[in-house]
């Protein structure tokens, strides 16, 4: 009887995830990444700040306090930031640093895997602003030619 050792264990594991099925953990992953904020936060603790001139969110990475992250991601409710936050911070992708100052300082920043993903949430958040106006046409296409 062969036995199995549990870094064994983990690396079949790992060759057996299928995000095609429900259960797959990697499936409940890809759901929690392909969250709009998700995306957006990841994008914005990686932002030089020059996004708002029309540039790419590229540059070092960066801490950022949780007010400066909400005036950033216009939209989001305090509840929403707080909850992708959390979910972030659990799955390793960023961390949080707690200051005891008056008030309190809390600051956010990506890991060497939020760093990782990153790179791919950047690619998207470009492709869509680069693709968008190919996107309106289709969609206006499409809504007329029934029309």
């Amino acid at each position: 009887m062969t036995t199995t050792t549990a870094a064994q264990k983990r690396a079949q594991a790992k060759v057996e995830y299928d995000a095609f099925l429900a259960q797959c953990p990697s499936r409940k992953l890809i759901d929690r990444i392909a969250d709009k904020w998700v995306t957006l936060v990841l994008a914005a603790l990686n932002s030089d700040g020059s996004h708002r001139f029309g540039l790419d969110c590229a540059g070092k990475p960066r801490s950022m306090r949780y007010s400066e992250l909400s005036r950033l991601l216009a939209g989001v409710s305090q509840k929403m930031l707080t909850q992708t936050l959390r979910s972030l911070e659990r799955d390793g992708l960023i961390t949080r640093t707690v200051v005891p100052t008056v008030p309190v300082t809390v600051s956010y920043e990506l890991t060497d895997l939020g760093i990782s993903l990153h790179h791919l949430m950047r690619g998207l958040k470009s492709w869509a602003e680069t693709h968008m106006d190919d996107v309106l046409a289709n969609r206006a296409t499409y809504d007329n030619r029934d029309a």
